[in-house]
C-alpha cells in the first residue's frame, strides 16, 4: 500500500466530492509524465495492511465517494477483485471509481460488475489511454473499450497536437460508451489551447478535464 486519505476528488466527473483515496503500490508503467511516482519501484510501498484492514480504514471517513488509484489498481488480479468487493460491501459507501492505466484489460472485472447486483450499483472504470508523448501508448488494450458503460470514463491526457489527434481518432475507431475526458498537460498543452482545438473539432461528447487537486494545492503535495 501507498496511502489512505480523505480529500476531494480532483478530476472527472465526479470533481470536487469528498472522497477516500485508496492508493495501492506497484505499476506496470512508466510514463513521461507521471505524478505518483513513489507509487512504484525503485520506491517502496509505505506499509502492509489485510483486505480487510483496508476497506475499514476507508470506510471510517464515512465518505460515500473512493477512489482505488495507484500505481495500477488492477494490477493484482484476484486480490484487487478482493478489494473491490470488500469496498463494495460497506453500506455507505455508494461510488467505487477504478482509476485503471490502460494497459490492464478491465473486462473480467467488467464481467464480474455484470454478475453482481452491489457492484453494478457502485463500481465504475476511469480507464487512462495512454496516447504518444506517455511513451506507454504500445501498451494499450483496445479490445476492453467496448466493455466500457455510460457510467464509465476515459480519459486522455493530451500533451501536444498529436495526441490530440490520436485521441480523436481512438474515439471515432471505438466508439466507447463511456465519457471521454480529455485532459491537458498544463506546460505543454494549455487549457485554453486545448478547449479551442476541442471546440474546432466539433468534439460534442468529450469533456474537458482539468485537476482542481493541483489548483487547490501544491502540485507535488502528497495526501490532498
Amino acid at each position: 500500500m501507498v496511502e489512505i486519505f480523505q480529500t476531494v476528488e480532483g478530476e472527472g466527473t465526479r470533481a470536487g466530492f469528498p472522497t477516500v483515496f485508496v492508493r495501492v503500490f506497484h505499476c506496470n508503467l512508466r510514463c513521461t509524465w507521471c505524478d505518483t511516482p513513489y507509487s512504484y519501484a525503485p520506491a517502496k510501498p509505505e506499509f502492509e495492511a489485510t483486505i480487510a484492514d483496508i476497506a475499514q480504514r476507508a470506510a471510517a471517513y464515512g465518505w460515500e465517494n473512493v477512489c482505488l488509484t495507484g500505481g495500477e489498481p488492477l494490477i493484482h488480479r484476484h486480490k484487487s477483485q478482493f478489494l473491490i468487493e470488500a469496498l463494495a460491501a460497506v453500506e455507505h459507501i455508494q461510488d467505487i471509481h477504478i482509476e485503471t492505466n490502460g494497459a490492464i484489460d478491465v473486462r473480467p472485472f467488467a464481467e464480474l460488475r455484470a454478475s453482481q447486483a452491489q457492484l453494478r450499483e457502485k463500481v465504475r472504470f476511469i480507464v487512462d489511454y495512454k496516447l504518444p508523448a506517455s511513451g506507454e501508448m504500445d501498451k494499450m488494450v483496445h479490445h476492453h473499450l467496448s466493455a466500457l458503460e455510460p457510467q464509465d470514463e476515459l480519459k486522455f491526457v493530451i500533451a501536444n497536437d498529436d495526441d490530440f489527434e490520436t485521441a480523436v481518432d481512438v474515439l471515432s475507431r471505438y466508439r466507447p460508451r463511456a465519457t471521454a475526458l480529455f485532459s491537458p498537460v498544463w506546460e505543454t498543452m494549455p487549457p485554453d489551447k486545448l478547449v479551442e482545438k476541442i471546440l474546432n473539432a466539433g468534439l460534442k461528447r468529450v469533456k474537458l478535464n482539468l485537476q482542481i487537486h493541483k489548483v487547490i494545492w501544491d502540485p507535488a503535495a502528497r495526501g490532498v
